[in-house]
């Protein structure tokens, strides 16, 4: 088994869910008393949220690459991001150590092409939901048209991120928020629904979403077993 180097805290809330999911996954394919060979550094989200808000990219990006070098300096033989905003940054952090990286839009355009899924709605934070490091991605290497709700929705669906879903709250009028944006996106024409922030997944279950829900927490920690066991 390979050792997966998870760079988390962003926040703990969602990080915590990789651990859970990354080693249920490893003991449903290899048997009952089997959990992953893995190492996380987590970073102290409230200064990267801080130069996130104020446009210090480069700041944050500083933080993850010391994460992804000390990741590989203890043994890691991969990197996965656990966050889908800061995967803006994906390409600074690939390139501050040789390990392989786990892109999070990619399991994710996997599992859209294995329902034969053409068009997208995209939630997330305002800068996933705005900038183009993941719908791009997900266009360009995976062929899907993406969705994202309108400019009132957006901030709703950012605000209860931030406010909320990062701080552990988990809020029925939230719940019921999404349930409408959700709704929206599929009267535009979307087929399914990309969870495209590492938290929405505590909030959005199946049963919120008349369309299947791509997850990409979920998709991200499969890829990451896949990994493991594939050596």
């Amino acid at each position: 088994m390979r050792t997966i180097g998870l760079i988390g805290g962003m926040s703990w809330e969602s990080s915590s869910e990789y651990y859970r999911l990354i080693n249920q996954q490893v003991r449903d394919r290899l048997g009952p008393l089997r959990s992953a060979q893995l190492l996380m550094h987590s970073v102290d989200f409230g200064p990267i949220e801080r130069a996130q808000h104020e446009g210090r990219w480069d700041d944050a990006g500083a933080i993850l690459e010391d994460a992804a070098r000390r990741l590989h300096a203890g043994g890691a033989e991969c990197i996965v991001l656990c966050t889908n905003t800061m995967h803006k940054l994906a390409g600074r952090i690939q390139a501050a150590t040789p390990l392989p990286f786990i892109h999070i839009a990619d399991p994710v355009g996997a599992a859209a092409a294995r329902h034969s899924l053409r068009r997208v709605g995209l939630l997330g934070t305002a800068f996933t939901m705005e900038q183009g490091f993941m719908k791009d991605r997900l266009a360009q290497r995976h062929g899907l048209e993406v969705l994202v709700p309108e400019a009132d929705e957006r901030a709703a669906v950012h605000r209860i991120i931030y406010d909320e879903l990062c701080v552990g709250i988990v809020d029925d009028a939230s719940r019921d928020t999404y349930r409408r944006v959700i709704a929206s996106l599929q009267a535009r024409g979307a087929e399914a629904i990309v969870l495209g922030c590492t938290e929405i997944s505590l909030l959005v279950k199946a049963g919120d979403s008349a369309l299947p829900l791509l997850d990409s927490t979920a998709l991200h920690a499969a890829a990451a077993v896949d990994f493991a066991l594939a050596a």
